[in-house]
């Protein structure tokens, strides 16, 4: 190994000690709790997607001779929502539709929130009320037998409306907590709670699926509402609650010319972020301060920033529509790949062995982001670590859709499928969401992290919710996944073209670190 590389070891198990000893107890239960907060969110998400290919039979009374002998007929006309197994599909993909736009709205709507009231009282609120919206929707419709096809989009919708308060509120808390030098680090390990919800949701599903899909629902959202009554008492939203200094002030992490946070010279320079100083339009360096105070703590703000000024915030835009075209690839994953590993393997994959095998795609979730996150630090850049990761995605769907048929190549495939294509969503909904809302061309002067998370997967959040549209549609319309799959690759090529000027920029100034 020449001298150079062990520098960089070196240099890295430098900052990696160094972050570990920075940090207080606080830091490491704010950490803890909004991972597990977020995780509870997504298990309750994922039940749907773990129970499709049971809506499917249940709702489609043609399947009910695969059930003889266990229903009399007039139970399954009951469920006569439609006439075939194909409207079926289309309803379920709507459904998708219907909580995604509510979702995407939302996230506009508690960014917003985030960064002028008390982010607990947001994210705790969200939780509970999400909790008993599941509650109705999976456990109350079949148990009443409220078979309506607008009693499940309403009362989906208003779930995926509530759940939107979870991202913005705990990135601005954690943003609050773990300065910018180590957000790659720190927000890599930390992006895996959607994958680790994900993961725990398929295996609770998976567990008591025999005794019917409304159970699958009860025990996540009884999970979700006792967890929203805990981070209620645990969460601390600002280093200043509890008497500390909040992240970045007096931080002394530098950069050399290299733009990596792990050369660090003996002498002072000026830090070199992950974003690039640009310009900022007079709209959002306004320095007004406000000082708010609720019963539990006092905290500073800086003006909020209204939701025009934080789009003008530099990179915003394209990150924004870069991940509409991500966030619509990683979630036709999230809410299809149970149903399609059903439906085109049905040897060997029954719906229990399917939820279970496709949390294989959120463990290559959680390495992409962190091995994701651990580069883009290490060399001081993201853009080029996202966009190399989104093109080599592009060549594993194509591997995946046509080489998956046996459990193990399947099992394999997806996994690596999930490293390029989770891997750099969690990036940018996580560290760069964070890099983005607190950048040093801000001044200071304005709090904008919970408006600028809320912008970038709110935007996700629409073009996932077409996404999810357009899948069943064209699934049934060419009668095979193929053409899915295809439409995927041609989504994950347009999210890495939408970063191209960072992308150019980043790679033209060499001396830069530009995001």
């Amino acid at each position: 190994m020449s001298s150079k590389q062990t520098g960089y070891f070196t240099r890295a198990r430098q900052l990696l000690y160094s972050i570990w000893k920075k940090y207080t107890y606080h830091h490491y239960s704010v950490f803890v709790f909004t991972f597990l907060s977020y995780a509870f969110l997504h298990a309750t998400r994922k039940t749907f997607s773990n129970v499709k290919s049971l809506l499917d039979d249940s709702w489609t009374p043609s399947n009910h001779s695969k059930y003889d002998g266990l229903y009399p007929p007039e139970v399954w006309d009951e469920h006569n929502f439609f006439p075939n197994q194909d409207k079926t599909e289309v309803y379920l993909g709507y459904l998708d539709s219907i909580f995604l736009f509510c979702y995407a709205v939302g996230l506009y709507i508690s960014g917003f929130l985030g960064d002028r009231f008390n982010l607990r009282y947001v994210l705790c609120s969200g939780m509970a009320l999400s909790a008993v919206m599941v509650f109705i929707f999976g456990c109350v419709g079949e148990w009443a037998e409220i078979y309506s096809v607008y009693y499940y989009a309403i009362f989906w919708g208003l779930n995926g409306l509530l759940q939107s308060t979870g991202w913005p509120t705990i990135v601005a808390i954690m943003g609050n907590w773990f300065g910018k030098g180590s957000h790659g680090v720190v927000f890599g390990i930390w992006s895996a709670n959607a994958s680790v919800g994900n993961i725990v949701g398929a295996f609770l599903a998976a567990s008591v699926l025999h005794y019917g899909y409304q159970y699958a629902f009860l025990v996540t959202s009884v999970l979700l509402f006792v967890a929203a009554v805990i981070m209620f008492f645990t969460i601390v939203e600002h280093p200043k609650c509890v008497g500390l200094s909040a992240a970045d002030e007096g931080s002394n992490t530098k950069r050399s010319h290299t733009g990596s946070i792990f050369d660090v010279s003996d002498d002072e320079q000026e830090v070199t972020p992950l974003i690039k100083p640009t310009s900022v339009p007079d709209i959002i360096t306004s320095s007004d301060h406000l000082l708010t105070s609720n019963t539990t703590a006092k905290r500073t703000r800086g003006r909020a920033l209204n939701f025009f000024k934080a789009f003008c915030i530099p990179g915003v835009f394209a990150y924004a529509c870069s991940y509409a075209c991500l966030k619509l690839v990683n979630y036709s994953f999230f809410f299809w790949l149970p149903y399609y590993l059903n439906r085109a393997y049905p040897s060997w994959a029954s719906p229990a062995e399917a939820a279970r095998l496709s949390t294989l795609y959120d463990v290559g979730s959680i390495i992409g982001g962190i091995i994701g996150g651990i580069i883009s630090d290490f060399v001081g850049r993201r853009c080029p670590v996202v966009v190399t990761m989104l093109l080599s995605a592009i060549g594993f769907l194509f591997i995946y859709e046509g080489f998956g048929d046996t459990p193990v190549k399947n099992a394999v495939l997806m996994t690596i499928a999930g490293i390029f294509v989770g891997g750099p969503a969690n990036l940018i909904s996580s560290a760069i969401s964070a890099d983005l809302g607190k950048q040093p061309a801000l001044q200071g002067d304005s709090e904008a992290l919970s408006t600028v998370t809320g912008i970038i997967d709110g935007t996700g959040s629409v073009g996932a919710a077409i996404g999810q549209t357009i899948i069943p549609i064209l699934n049934v319309k060419t009668n095979g996944w193929e053409w899915v799959f295809y439409f995927l690759m041609a989504m994950l090529f347009l999210s890495a073209l939408c970063l191209s000027k960072l992308f150019y920029k980043d790679m033209r100034y060499s001396g830069h670190a530009v995001l």
